[in-house]
């Protein structure tokens, strides 16, 4: 295998691997390949599978299945996993013969590209993978030749008409989601904002498309901006629960949607406008469109709209300070995410993995560079980080890699930092430990009360410091807020020194949570 270029990453769980193929197809923006074996090692996988398949990632997984000539005589592992990972993928087969296996596989990856991007399963039985045959029999697609380009623009009537939209408007907003990253569009999407003055708000994966302070950059004040704009572009991101399902967006404004997928357009709620496309083809169309009708006037009204925004900004910062930098005991989880974000360098990947911990972390952490930003997905998948973690630093062996965790999703996957330093791919993992999986915990205090609330949502006060040791790293717990990021600083500089991966367990308020756990936003 590494004679042809592939290196092979052994880890101790396949939800981790799974996730690791995730990880990577996010950060490089290739096929991400998982294998495993047939019965538990396809459905431990099936977790990472199926948050791919939410997120619109490209991996392919390869799984086993006993003999064909053992079919349904009940061969060790056996199991339906076609049948069972079909919902769960685009592409879903059995490859039943040996001269087949290359042709299928390429059948496979070919399907992970179309339309919005997702995973695919193949199943491989064991005869069909030990036979020999002669290689002239053998279907072998070429590299480069088995697929073809998806960099569509759609209708370009409807190109035009987008252009004229946001060329006259004087109050536009658009919105950047998980796919205008993963199809790598972010530099078309970066130029639509600038050569139009147009206010851009980022979503999932296309966090940090823009660094902070860039003037076209805005967070905290969408739903100020979605409230008072005239048109409004959705670009590669579902009208799902994050959005509301659409109903948080009026009626009366000109809404436009712009997604790799057609059934996704208009699923809902009603638009005024849909392209489905490349989501970087299609806006650096619509920028060149534009570019020959731009009218001053309106121009000018964008530049002021836009700093009636950053006003606002301004405003929704200060009033979040007194948490980003509150000294209470126990530690406040804003106060976490704000010491975090301070931490980062211009090189960190970031990664949440957690309820409330991703949540949180988004009102404070702003990656410097696009692809710097991951988290679990519409999915809300725990135990996404290691994978996450392990694949960024191979990926990305001279960036710094930093997972942010509750105390619950670490609990789940992390055996698998020994995987990161055998591989020599060490992260910095730091917990907010509660001790409690405190998002579910608040939905059960607030109907039932506290005494029937606690129910199944508490764990064990566990120092997480002593993990790292354990596996020859660094390992601190922190208690003081004052205290954070002095224990970052000397995480960090362990891992420059020992290559291994360091843990800093920082002990958070449970009776904090974000707002959206508050407000119950995801059911509603």
């Amino acid at each position: 295998m590494r004679r042809r270029g592939i290196r092979i990453i052994d880890v101790r769980h396949e939800q981790v691997a799974a996730h690791a193929a995730d990880g990577y197809a996010r950060q490089t923006g290739k096929l991400g390949c998982v294998v495993t074996t047939a019965g538990p090692g396809c459905t431990n996988a099936v977790t990472g599978v199926a948050t791919a398949f939410r997120s619109e990632s490209p991996i392919l997984h390869i799984g086993g299945q006993g003999s064909l000539t053992q079919h349904r005589m009940g061969s060790l592992q056996d199991l339906p996993h076609v049948d069972m990972m079909r919902p769960i993928t685009k592409f879903s087969e059995s490859v039943r013969s040996t001269e087949r296996i290359a042709d299928m596989i390429s059948m496979a990856a070919r399907e992970c590209f179309a339309g919005a991007y997702g995973p695919s399963y193949l199943e491989i039985p064991r005869d069909v993978l030990d036979r020999e045959v002669h290689v002239s029999t053998v279907v072998i697609p070429k590299p480069g030749r088995y697929r073809a380009s998806v960099k569509s623009i759609g209708d370009p009537r409807d190109v035009e008409k987008l252009a004229d939209l946001l060329v006259n408007a004087e109050r536009p907003a658009i919105l950047f989601g998980q796919q205008v990253w993963t199809s790598r569009g972010h530099n078309e999407a970066i130029a639509l904002l600038r050569g139009l003055d147009i206010p851009g708000y980022f979503n999932g994966a296309s966090r940090g498309l823009l660094p902070p302070g860039d003037e076209h950059h805005f967070d905290r004040t969408r739903s100020l901006a979605f409230k008072n704009a005239d048109v409004i572009v959705v670009v590669g991101t579902p009208f799902d629960f994050r959005m509301g399902y659409g109903k948080r967006i009026s009626d009366d404004v000109t809404l436009v949607q712009i997604d790799q997928d057609y059934r996704t357009v208009g699923k809902n709620r009603d638009i005024s406008l849909g392209l489905v496309g490349d989501p970087g083809a299609i806006l650096g169309a619509v920028l060149d469109a534009a570019s020959a009708k731009i009218d001053n006037g309106k121009r000018q009204a964008r530049r002021q709209w836009m700093a009636k925004l950053h006003e606002a900004e301004k405003l929704a910062l200060e009033k979040l300070m007194p948490l980003f930098t509150s000294d209470q005991s126990p530690i406040h989880p804003f106060r976490v995410a704000w010491e975090l974000n301070e931490f980062l360098r211009d090189d960190t990947i970031y990664i949440g993995d957690g309820g409330d911990v991703v949540t949180i972390s988004a009102q404070a952490v702003r990656p410097r560079a696009p692809g710097q930003w991951m988290d679990p997905g519409a999915l809300g998948s725990l135990g996404v980080g290691t994978g996450f973690a392990l694949a960024a630093k191979l990926a990305h062996p001279e960036k710094e890699v930093l997972c942010y965790y509750g105390d619950g999703s670490f609990g789940m996957t992390a055996f698998d930092m020994e995987t990161a330093n055998r591989f020599n791919a060490p992260y910095l993992a730091v917990i907010g430990n509660n001790s409690a999986m405190n998002q579910i915990r608040y939905g059960q205090i607030s109907k039932y009360g506290e005494q029937r609330g606690n129910v199944g949502n508490l764990l064990g006060d566990v120092p997480f410091s002593k993990f790292a040791e354990m596996l020859g790293g660094y390992g601190e717990e922190v208690r003081d807020a004052n205290e954070i990021q002095p224990a970052l600083q000397r995480a960090r500089e362990a891992i420059q020194k020992t290559g291994r991966s360091a843990v800093v367990n920082i002990w958070v308020d449970p009776r904090e949570y974000a707002p959206g756990t508050k407000n119950q936003t995801m059911y509603k």
